[in-house]
């Protein structure tokens, strides 16, 4: 069972762009639970992309920074609908501070 309340005590910044089907389907989720978080689009925030990739070195998105510190994937390309809300809750929460 997630705990979707728990995520109420990190910050969470979501780096990823407007073209992104995953970083929709991330924001939806995120909206239809009433998770704080601030977007950072990596198309106009400058150096937000060279972050995400010097610190991750990926250049997938989207990715969400918890707490400033650790990143996590904000997606699940190994599940046929890419996303677990389940899944991404314990990834968030296990990524604390």
């Amino acid at each position: 069972m997630s705990r979707i309340e728990d995520l109420e005590a990190l910050d969470l910044a979501v780096y990823g762009a407007t073209w992104c089907p995953d970083c929709r389907r991330l924001e939806a989720w995120l909206a239809e639970h009433g998770v704080a978080h601030h977007k950072v689009d990596i198309e106009t925030e400058p150096g937000a992309a060279e972050k995400l990739e010097a610190e991750t070195g990926k250049r997938a998105i989207p990715f969400v920074l918890v707490d400033g510190k650790r990143w996590v994937r904000g997606y699940h390309k190994e599940l046929p609908q890419r996303l677990d809300g389940d899944l991404l809750v314990e990834e968030l929460l296990a990524a604390r501070s």
